[in-house]
């Protein structure tokens, strides 16, 4: 019988702890100072160099915020097309997470309490208000592609997530305007006013689009015959049912950034650090947006259907209690480690190591949807058919930009995108027959080498 030499399973050894606490701690740069390069890109209107560094940087370590983040530079860049792709990445990335929301929320109060060294180191998957968000700008690339049905189906997402994170943290947000409106319109262009009315009617009982959200009831409620249901102030001008009209969907500025709050307390023999995220107001270089019809002497005010650094706020603040604890009890963890290390270990050093990775790698995870703006605010005019009409998108900061002159048929819808940011308005126009520019009036001879002729004084 021939016997074999016996094979010790091998087991690889672990890392000496320095080795480990020093390979835990190179990864401890925030979010923020990371994705500075793109985000001062975005902010300065280069949207394509954004996009690229934003996609090649990576340092989110999200495939959610990467693609998010370069679809909105795209989106804002008028690439549709390729903010549609981003954007769908993005999507790909936390479907599982957005089912598990849809279906109920036990898989995500799962997520909430689960333990990592520290915050950074879990996947991110985008906070609720973010995947709320992501639908809303699927539902605005659709409506430039001029694909309503794919507006009403990111819109019917929207509604549904919100929802179930309305019904995790048992409370209200004053959140889904952008999408309900985008709902709202869509039903108008495939032609169930009905429909449309109902999202108003959303609208209006969340206090969200003001003017905008009170014309279309009003437009609405008497085409119906449904302005019994409406409690609305004034009587108010309705216009004819055939008028077309422009529809703006405007951005303002950059939408919330998080915060550290962290406490080091020394205690007997160590520290405890304990560390939480928080928001800040977002910026914008301006308060509202306004469509300007110049040659018409209207200025129109975008009214607010969304305040993404609102919602954003309030929906940490329903996640903080469960974000404090797991730090909390990190801290513990860690504490009992040194305590452990100074017990059995012969050296003070290996202890002391501990405590400096106990502060270093207790870090609040600062990652979050940047490039969002701080809130989106929408308008809507109706013109008379077949006019020459010129437009404008302006600021109460005194920003403007002249999108041209137009011509809409009958019924019509056109669409402008824009965004404000500090380096300026960046607008796209999806609809509408653009008018060629009016060639300026000569103010000398053709010819530059003959002297202009002289222009007799007027009489007195």
């Amino acid at each position: 019988m021939i016997t074999r030499p016996r094979q010790e399973r091998w087991v690889p050894r672990p890392l000496p702890l320095p080795l480990l606490l020093f390979a835990s701690l190179s990864a401890c740069a925030t979010y923020n100072e990371q994705v500075e390069a793109p985000v001062l890109a975005f902010e300065g209107g280069n949207f394509e160099a954004a996009e690229v560094l934003f996609l090649e940087r990576d340092p989110s370590g999200s495939p959610f915020l990467r693609s998010a983040e370069a679809g909105t530079a795209a989106f804002v860049g008028g690439d549709f097309t390729g903010a549609l792709e981003h954007l769908h990445g993005a999507e790909d990335a936390v479907r599982d997470v957005e089912e598990r929301a849809v279906l109920g929320g036990e898989g995500l109060t799962e997520d909430l309490l689960s333990l990592v060294i520290n915050e950074s180191q879990r996947a991110y998957s985008g906070e609720g208000y973010e995947r709320v968000m992501l639908h809303a700008m699927l539902g605005m690339c659709y409506l430039a592609r001029g694909a309503p049905d794919d507006v009403l189906v990111e819109a019917r997402r929207v509604d549904q997530l919100l929802t179930a994170e309305e019904k995790l943290y048992d409370t209200q947000y004053q959140a889904g305007g952008l999408g309900h409106l985008l709902s709202a319109v869509a039903y108008e262009l495939v032609g169930k006013p009905g429909e449309a009315f109902i999202d108003y009617k959303r609208m209006q009982e969340k206090g969200v689009g003001a003017d905008l959200t009170t014309s279309a009831l009003r437009r609405l409620g008497r085409r119906l015959g449904r302005l019994d249901e409406l409690d609305l102030p004034g009587e108010g001008e309705v216009p004819p049912p055939d008028w077309p009209s422009v529809v703006l969907l405007g951005g303002l500025g950059m939408g919330p950034v998080k915060r550290e709050i962290r406490i080091d307390v020394p205690i007997d023999g160590g520290v405890f650090a304990w560390s939480v995220p928080d928001f800040d107001e977002g910026s914008s270089p301006a308060s509202a947006m306004d469509v300007v019809l110049p040659g018409r002497g209207m200025r129109v005010r975008a009214s607010e259907v969304e305040n993404v650094a609102a919602v954003a706020n309030r929906n940490l603040e329903d996640r903080i209690a469960w974000l404090a604890v797991r730090s909390a009890v990190r801290g513990l963890l860690k504490r009992q480690a040194a305590e452990q290390l100074r017990r059995n270990s012969d050296t003070e050093w290996l202890a002391l190591a501990m405590d400096v990775f106990t502060i270093a790698s207790e870090r609040a995870d600062l990652r979050a949807w940047r490039t969002l703006p701080q809130r989106w605010v929408a308008a809507r005019i109706f013109l008379p058919p077949g006019e020459s009409v010129a437009l404008e998108v302006a600021t109460d900061a005194g920003a403007a930009v002249e999108l041209g002159s137009f011509i809409l048929e009958r019924g019509e819808t056109m669409f402008v995108l824009a965004r404000a940011l500090d380096s300026g308005i960046a607008a796209h126009v999806i609809g509408g027959e653009r008018l060629p520019a009016t060639p300026p009036e000569i103010t000398q001879a053709s010819n530059p080498s003959q002297p202009a002729p002289e222009v007799p004084a007027p009489k007195s």
